[in-house]
């Protein structure tokens, strides 16, 4: 068999700017070469690929001063690679020179991760507009779980990615869910649910309520339920990984087909019971007010029905 050709590695020399002096150099790579994530970032280090100017091999944690220069080699991983155009088609709700809002199907993975290097959100994004290959993630800004559908938004530009990013931060943006949850519902009114969130110490692929986890709070209305299920509407006002997954699942209320939290596949639907119906917030650079909503998708809105419930179309404003 003929030798394959190596694959071109592209070396980058940057300096640290005054503003970054003294962070971690993860932390720096991730501002200096932000098209990549932070994980293929520290796989470079650990690889030995990013070294200071005099040829020294550096730690994820060690510090850097302003001006020293890096020398950087973007090999091509198989994460890196995955950063490739994939024409998708995409079904916006809207979409202006700054902002994109995406409705996303369940089933659809958002961002490029082991097990999904093609065919995620980001992919479809590089295919839809030339400058996503130019801003972090594509202008990917919040996520939603590949089994949970819903509006998303994404940046077009670097001035709206870093105003989106802002905004989330500082909860100016209103996110809203629907959800089905399994058991009789006992809270009256409206739920405040304040949960730390973060690893869970015996199963790694889940979060949970822990002590020293990032603070996570949550707004849970119920809309109609029975013995045996509810809907509630959720309102998030903080972004942790599966927040509402979590929070529902502690309170003894997992969602519907969310195996992963303790939920079982019911009433003919197979993925978690959750929908991100509403999108509220001022546009990232005109200030203008925006909201967006997306009626429940037929699986889910048929499981309500096979439930015995019924959604009418009201949730808290």
């Amino acid at each position: 068999m003929a030798d394959q050709p190596a694959p071109e590695i592209e070396c980058r020399l940057c300096t640290v700017p005054p503003a970054l002096h003294s962070q971690r150099l993860d932390k720096v790579l991730a501002v200096l070469v932000p098209e990549f994530s932070r994980t293929y970032l520290q796989q470079l280090i650990a690889d030995g690929a990013v070294r200071r100017l005099a040829g020294t091999a550096v730690k994820p944690a060690a510090r850097l001063a302003a001006g020293e220069q890096l020398e950087i080699e973007l090999r091509p991983t198989q994460q890196a690679m995955a950063f490739v155009a994939q024409p998708m088609a995409l079904d916006i709700a809207h979409e202006d020179e700054h902002l994109l809002v995406i409705r996303k199907p369940a089933g659809l993975v958002v961002h490029p991760a082991a097990g999904h290097w093609s065919g995620t959100l980001l992919n479809g994004l590089l295919a839809h507009h030339a400058g996503a290959a130019r801003l972090p993630r594509a202008g990917i800004v919040h996520r939603l779980d590949k089994d949970t559908s819903g509006l998303m938004l994404v940046g077009k530009t670097r001035q709206a990615v870093d105003a989106l990013v802002r905004m989330i931060a500082a909860r100016e943006v209103r996110r809203q869910y629907v959800a089905l949850a399994h058991g009789l519902w006992r809270c009256a009114g409206e739920l405040e649910v304040d949960r730390p969130i973060g690893r869970d110490p015996r199963n790694r692929l889940r979060m949970a309520v822990v002590a020293g986890g990032k603070p996570a709070r949550t707004t849970i209305t119920r809309l109609d339920g029975n013995g045996e299920a509810t809907l509630v509407a959720c309102r998030l006002h903080t972004g942790r990984t599966h927040q509402i997954r979590v929070h529902l699942s502690v309170l003894g209320h997992p969602l519907v087909a969310d195996v992963l939290y303790g939920g079982k596949p019911a009433w003919g639907l197979a993925r978690q019971a959750l929908h991100a119906i509403r999108l509220d917030l001022r546009h990232p650079v005109t200030d203008q007010p925006l909201s967006f909503e997306w009626g429940v998708p037929p699986d889910l809105s048929d499981a309500i029905a096979a439930a015995g419930l019924r959604y009418n179309g009201l949730h808290p404003a």
